[in-house]
């Protein structure tokens, strides 16, 4: 379902051109193993349609039985603290939702911890764009 290439792409808006992306991480509560193959082909297609909201490309997205890994590229409008909270709050309400047995592992109702991973990253590593910085044609 997802697809990607290995081009870096750009974005372009009125203001703002852009290049953003980010590894996220959620965890279910309580490290509970709740998910099955099922489950994560479903949740894929719940993220996903979360993503086409605002406008986020998902990119990558996997998972184990106790947390998903999702790699995102989204527009500098983008809020990533409210993304989350929708593609969180969403996928747990639709889950529980959908899959009943998702209660037996879990109590009052939340399918994600509260908390969550988001590291951000471009196309080159950090000692290249520190370098490329460091290297600017400073006036005197």
């Amino acid at each position: 379902m997802v697809t990607h290439n290995n081009e870096t792409q750009v974005r372009k808006g009125r203001h703002c051109v852009s290049a953003l992306h980010a590894h996220l991480v959620f965890v279910t509560k309580y490290r509970r193993r709740v998910f099955s193959d099922t489950m994560l082909k479903r949740l894929e297609v719940i993220l996903l349609d979360v993503c086409n909201n605002f406008e986020v490309d998902l990119i990558e997205f996997n998972g184990e039985q106790d947390h998903i890994h999702l790699l995102i590229e989204y527009p500098a409008k983008v809020q990533l603290s409210k993304l989350i909270n929708s593609l969180k709050g969403v996928s747990s309400r639709l889950m529980r939702k959908e899959f009943q047995e998702i209660h037996r592992y879990l109590w009052n109702g939340a399918l994600w911890s509260p908390s969550y991973f988001a590291g951000s990253f471009g196309g080159a590593n950090l000692d290249v764009i520190a370098k490329y910085i460091e290297h600017q044609n400073r006036p005197k």
